[in-house]
């Protein structure tokens, strides 16, 4: 089954993301999908919520050129006795819907599993784990092997990379350049427990796709990408997430990486409150050639008001402009 529709395969050019075939600058900007790392692996798109009719209106109507859809680590991968090919197939029919109407899908290695809860973030439960694990490595290994040949797919090897909860109660394991890998005593994860995970990640991924087009994110929850680019590893993106409360300034987290290599904005968002917050962080971006998929659609701080049809909230009206913008200068 051919996905792409024709789209362009993508490549790392300097500190650029560019069209493979002609060197043209691609800057990808749209919205992220959440809901497959929670739904259901029987029935996901349905349990997701996700329809044609919802990315015909973030594709068409808002302008999207990327959706990042975040997924499920334990569900999309084959193990003995779990066949995930229903989860697999749901994940091709978003790709699918994206690229016959001309956008890109960033797939987002989001959560783990569904099941070991995290820690806790301002009350609640958390899902998204401090670093990935030996599944990880075999989870890239397959998923790029099936879509190595689908350029409208694009790989964010893990969602937020972060120091361990004091709640999370969970191992958590560091990894050798051999591939060995042990249990870390430490509960800080900084640019060494870090990046050699995504070195694993990234020769995971390429030892079947040679051309996949990679994000890698930085550190503090994916935002802090100072200790990068990796040493050793050409060719990549760097994944920032930017909200209101981070205080280390722009520049430094991942504004100055941006003059040496591609930076693009993996979650950026916010409430009423934050609107001149969000106007100053799009011109940032876009004096800087970086670009972004708003957080979320479907997860707060949400785009759209709930039981609406598509009507955007004040933030997500914001993010609908800057994409329709981008559509009319296109």
């Amino acid at each position: 089954m051919r996905l792409s529709h024709q789209l362009a395969p993508l490549r790392v050019v300097g500190n650029k993301i560019v069209n493979a075939r002609t060197g043209v600058e691609v800057i990808l900007r749209g919205v992220n999908r959440s809901g497959l790392e929670y739904s259901s692996p029987a029935d996901p798109l349905s349990s997701a919520g996700i329809s044609e009719r919802e990315i015909t209106e973030i594709v068409e109507h808002w302008g999207a050129t990327i959706i990042r859809l975040p997924f499920n680590q334990e569900w999309a991968l084959e193990t003995p006795g779990y066949d995930p090919q229903p989860y697999r197939t749901a994940i091709e029919a978003v790709v699918e819907m994206a690229a016959c109407r001309g956008a890109y899908t960033l797939l987002d290695l989001q959560w783990l599993d569904a099941h070991n809860i995290r820690g806790t973030v301002s009350g609640q439960p958390n899902y998204v784990a401090p670093l990935p694990n030996p599944d990880s490595i075999s989870l890239w290994e397959q998923l790029a092997a099936i879509w190595r040949d689908e350029p409208a797919i694009l790989f964010d090897i893990f969602n937020e990379p972060h120091d361990v909860l004091p709640d999370d109660r969970v191992p958590v394991l560091g990894i050798r350049e051999d591939g060995s890998t042990f249990t870390r005593l430490h509960r800080s994860v900084g640019k060494r427990g870090w990046h050699a995970w995504a070195r694993q990640l990234v020769r995971a991924i390429r030892r079947v796709h040679q051309d996949a087009l990679i994000f890698v994110p930085g550190t503090d929850w994916a935002y802090d990408l100072r200790d990068h680019p990796l040493v050793g590893v050409a060719g990549v993106v760097y994944s920032t997430h930017v909200y209101p409360a981070k205080r280390l300034p722009w520049d430094k987290a991942f504004g100055e990486l941006a003059e040496i290599a591609p930076v693009f904005v993996g979650e950026w968002g916010g409430g009423d409150e934050d609107l001149a917050w969000g106007q100053r962080l799009l011109s940032y971006l876009e004096q800087r050639h970086i670009g972004w998929t708003a957080w979320s659609w479907s997860d707060h701080p949400r785009l759209i008001e709930p039981s609406t049809y598509y009507t955007p909230t004040r933030f997500g009206a914001l993010v609908k402009a800057a994409l329709c913008v981008q559509t009319f200068a296109s």
